[in-house]
């Protein structure tokens, strides 16, 4: 039942809730993958912990279930679901930042874009994802790969503190000295241990760079993608080299025969002198001479926001990933035979070298899983015609059934969706998922956060830990 204008809760925040019958409602619920059309009972667009706390504490005593919306750009769609409560983030947006110490200050409805417009000026950033529509929360809560992991590490391996707002309304800040084991699971355990309504995060050096692409058609993917190996396998923490398999454009430094056909793409990105950059990407083009090549010197602003008009919102969306031990011959045909069954012309499949700073961190040290894995490979669907639905979202789930017996396991967590029962416990390992359990019975012990990928609290009769103070 839609709860009434009269309750507590719009009292309690005039001007900034929104009933289904108000204007703006249906814009508020929309979010980034349309193939999730839900429709909340109420929306609280929040501007600070405050009323997200009174929010929380509204849902308690009304008996709705909660969601939270940062950028709203979860493939699964977490952000809604039908009959909750939706706590919209997307006011708490402001970014600060301490040039000097090198840390920034980040709102929990803040995105990717909004982060780095605050931070780039300042020749720093904060290592994210690639498409500056992303919302920061949802991303660094469950990992957080990028351009500069390989260098800097993931997105949640620069989170140094949190505020919280708790399934009871209470506040705490997840810190090195106060709720360390709250900050252990926030950094990649996902976003079902609380709201986070402030990130303190650190950043890193930025500047110029070169950035390289070469197009090769699909059937020399095999030779190139053997190249490609043995470049990425042996580059250094100022390179990152990545690939796509998808529907070549209309550029004009695309080859003519190739526009519009299923292709391979290659790109080199150099973070060092930019003028070295040529001869650091050679060795990948030299061994494998592309059919077409562009290369230019970017902004590190324009190169996070390269991946924005390739996933608009308000298309549809379904993604499946796994990590890779190898990118043998075995793999690469096997990438060309999904990239032949590929249904929609926006659709892709993404893979890279991982490894340099990502598995430099200690396993125990964060809650995110398969550090170690070298590759990851996510196939990803994107259409526009609701008649397609089931052919589309069926391509991604049997390319990464093709890939499984190749996969070291697991998935990454940021792209975990329609998941079979136990999946969650899979993708952790069980030690991890234990101690998640742990975190998530001491600060949510009724399960109240459950629409991410849910751990649920610790049962009664295992291991578990005390609320810190």
């Amino acid at each position: 039942m839609t709860p009434k204008r009269t309750d507590t809760f719009p009292r309690a925040l005039p001007g900034h809730w929104l009933h289904p019958a108000d204007p703006g409602y249906d814009e508020a619920r929309r979010i980034w993958n349309a193939t999730h059309d839900r429709r909340p009972a109420l929306i609280a667009r929040c501007r600070d912990a405050a009323e997200v706390s009174l929010a929380m504490r509204y849902a308690a005593t009304s008996d709705l279930e909660v969601t939270v919306r940062g950028g709203g750009h979860n493939v699964a769609g977490t952000a809604i679901a039908d009959g909750a409560l939706l706590i919209d983030l997307s006011p708490l947006n402001e970014v600060t930042v301490d040039p000097v110490a090198q840390v920034a200050y980040a709102g929990g409805g803040a995105l990717l874009r909004d982060v780095d417009a605050a931070t780039i000026p300042h020749g720093l950033a904060c290592p994210a994802g690639v498409v500056s529509h992303t919302g920061l929360g949802g991303l660094a809560l469950g990992g957080g790969y990028g351009w500069l992991t390989r260098k800097w590490g993931l997105t949640c391996d620069h989170i140094l503190a949190a505020d919280v707002v708790l399934a009871d309304g209470s506040v705490v800040e997840a810190g090195e000295d106060s709720h360390r084991e709250l900050l252990w699971a926030l950094r990649g355990g996902g976003g079902n241990f609380g709201v986070v309504t402030r990130f303190t995060l650190r950043l890193r050096p930025v500047g110029p760079v070169h950035h390289h692409v070469g197009v090769y058609a699909l059937e020399q993917a095999p030779a190139a993608l053997a190249a490609y190996r043995e470049f990425a396998e042996g580059q250094g923490l100022d390179l990152h080299a990545v690939g796509c398999l998808k529907f070549a454009g209309e550029q004009e430094w695309i080859p003519a025969g190739l526009r519009g056909q299923r292709a391979l793409f290659l790109t080199v990105a150099w973070f060092g002198d930019p003028s070295q950059g040529p001869a650091r990407a050679a060795p990948l083009f030299e061994a494998a001479p592309p059919a077409g090549a562009v290369e230019r010197v970017l902004s590190y602003a324009e190169l996070q926001a390269l991946g924005d008009h390739g996933e608009p919102h308000g298309n549809r969306y379904f993604t499946k990933s796994c990590y890779l031990q190898e990118l043998s011959p075995t793999e690469a045909g096997e990438f060309v035979a999904i990239t032949r069954d590929m249904p929609s012309r926006l659709s892709s499949i993404d893979f890279e070298y991982l490894r340099g700073a990502i598995a430099d961190v200690p396993g125990a040290d964060t809650a995110f899983p398969s550090r170690e894995a070298p590759y990851i490979c996510t196939v990803s669907s994107q259409w526009t015609d609701p008649e397609r639905d089931a052919q589309n979202a069926a391509w991604p789930r049997q390319g990464i059934a093709r890939l499984r017996p190749f996969s070291t396991g697991g998935a990454y967590v940021n792209y975990l969706q329609d998941e079979k029962e136990g999946r969650v416990l899979e993708v952790y390992g069980a030690a991890r998922h234990e101690r998640l359990a742990a975190v998530k019975k001491a600060y949510d012990p009724g399960n109240v956060l459950r629409r991410n990928q849910n751990i649920p609290p610790l049962a009664d009769d295992q291991q578990s830990s005390s609320k810190e103070s």
